[in-house]
This record gives structure tokens, C-alpha cells and sequence, in this order.
């Protein structure tokens, strides 16, 4: 059997109605897995799913907030109703916000505190209150993986969104003592790993990035110069690790965290 397959694997996707959570999902179906693709937007979740059963594919479209406990149980029980088991979890929903956003000309001793502070729930609690509530079917299923999304926020000071900053430097700190507790608790039939992306074009960034009649802005050609491959990446550069996280070819790894980022996180600069 290919290690890499997901084949009989059923996975939950939070954030799966986004750029990368789209990409996240095209990779489990393509390495044969079943999807559980959740979101806020609903028909976005339902299109996604509707075009991958049409494919001969699984999925199942999961409406829910990643910080509405409540939903994300109900989510969980339509997997469990649909599959009967829950293999793994991709915690791709996150983000940033324009409140969590300090500009250069703004006091840093004046900063939105409560915008910072929302951004940061966002990442961090949206990463926690899905891996309760998944991961437990998880363990009943006796066997798993469990992604995090990391940030190269985390790794470097970006300016400007300290929220965000500090919701993946949280989940980073998470991943790694979650994963020891997964690794004491369950040996090594429950895994948690995080994989760190470099500068890819989303909605949520694309007018940080990029101008509309072409080229890049100030803080693009900034990111470009930082990035020895000199580009962003595509969301399709993810999906080779995140399957590798996911299956059974890496399962003696946990607690890792795998950068996918042109060499951002690595180069000074000089």
C-alpha cells in the first residue's frame, strides 16, 4: 500500500471555504481521502462538496464557526453520521483583520487592543476549540493525525499585525505541547504537526501584496526581497507536505513543524 495514500481516511478541514483551505482539500481528495469541508459560507462548502462527489469523490459540506462549540459539535456529528469516523483534522481556519492591523502613522501605545486580541483568539482558539471537538472523535477512532496551520509570523516580527503574530506564535507553542501530550496519552497512534507557510496570495492579503493594475506594493516587494526563491507560493506548493503529514509516511513525526516558504524563514537578509 502507498504510504502516502489517504485512502479510507475521513478528514475535517476547518477553513476549507478559503484559498488555502481549498487547496487543503483538493490534496486529501487527491490522495484518495474522504473531506469534511467547514466553513462559515455555505454554499461555497456545498459547491466544493458538490464538485467533488460529482468526481467520483467524498466530501461533505460542514457549516460551523470554528469558536462556536456548539456548531463544530454538530458538525462533528454529521461526519460521524455520513462515515462513521474521524481520521484526522486540518486546522486551516485563522486569519487576520483590519483591527488587528497597527500602521506605521498610528501611536503603538494606542493600539486596538481589543482588534489585537480578536485576531489572536481567532488563530489560536479557532486552532484549540476544533481540535477538542474533532480530535476526541479522533481518538475514538483509535488512530490519527491533526494539522495546524502555522505562519511565518511566527517565526519572524511582521510588522503591523501583532495579533496575528501572536495567535501563531500560540498555536506553534500548542502544537508542540499538545503533541507531547498526544504522544504520552496515545503513544504514537495520535499526531500533531504544523505546517508554516511563506507568503502565498489570499483574499485576506492580495491588496497588501499586490497593486491592482499589476505588480507588487511597498510590503510585497519587501516580502519578495526576504524570499531567496524571489515569488509567492502557489497554493498548490502545500499540498505535497500537507498529505505527507497526514498519512501514514510520516508517522514517527510529531510536534514538527514544516516551513513551506521559498527559504523566508531561514534567510537574514544579507
Amino acid at each position: 500500500m502507498d504510504q502516502f495514500s489517504l485512502s479510507g481516511k475521513v478528514i475535517v478541514v476547518t477553513g476549507g471555504t478559503g484559498i488555502l483551505g481549498g487547496a487543503f482539500v483538493d490534496a486529501i481528495v487527491e490522495a484518495g481521502g474522504t473531506v469534511g469541508i467547514l466553513g462559515r459560507q455555505a454554499q461555497v462548502a456545498e459547491e466544493r462538496a458538490a464538485a467533488i462527489t460529482a468526481k467520483g469523490g467524498e466530501a461533505i459540506a460542514l457549516v460551523a464557526d470554528v469558536m462556536n462549540q456548539e456548531q463544530l459539535e454538530q458538525a462533528k456529528e454529521k461526519v460521524l453520521a455520513a462515515f462513521g469516523k474521524i481520521d484526522g483534522l486540518v486546522n486551516a481556519a485563522g486569519g487576520n483583520m483590519p483591527d488587528g492591523v497597527l500602521q506605521p502613522d498610528e501611536d503603538v501605545f494606542s493600539m486596538n487592543m481589543d482588534g489585537m486580541r480578536k485576531v489572536m483568539d481567532l488563530n489560536l482558539w479557532g486552532t484549540l476549540l476544533p481540535t477538542q471537538v474533532f480530535g476526541k472523535a479522533i481518538s475514538q477512532t483509535g488512530k490519527g493525525s491533526i494539522v495546524n496551520i502555522s505562519s511565518m509570523n511566527s517565526k519572524r516580527a511582521i510588522t503591523k499585525v501583532l495579533g496575528y503574530n501572536m495567535g501563531k506564535a500560540a498555536v506553534d507553542c500548542y502544537t508542540q505541547w499538545f503533541a507531547v501530550e498526544l504522544g504520552k496519552r496515545y503513544g504514537d497512534k495520535i499526531r500533531m504537526n504544523a505546517l508554516a507557510p511563506g507568503f502565498f496570495l489570499t483574499e485576506q492579503n492580495r491588496n497588501l501584496l499586490t497593486k491592482p493594475e499589476g505588480g507588487y506594493t511597498e510590503r510585497g516587494e519587501l516580502v519578495i526581497r526576504q524570499t531567496p526563491f524571489k515569488r509567492f507560493g502557489s497554493p498548490d506548493e502545500l499540498k505535497g507536505a500537507l498529505v505527507w503529514l497526514l498519512s501514514d509516511a510520516s508517522q514517527f513525526v510529531t510536534g514538527a513543524m514544516i516551513c513551506v516558504d521559498g527559504g523566508f524563514s531561514i534567510f537574514g537578509g544579507v
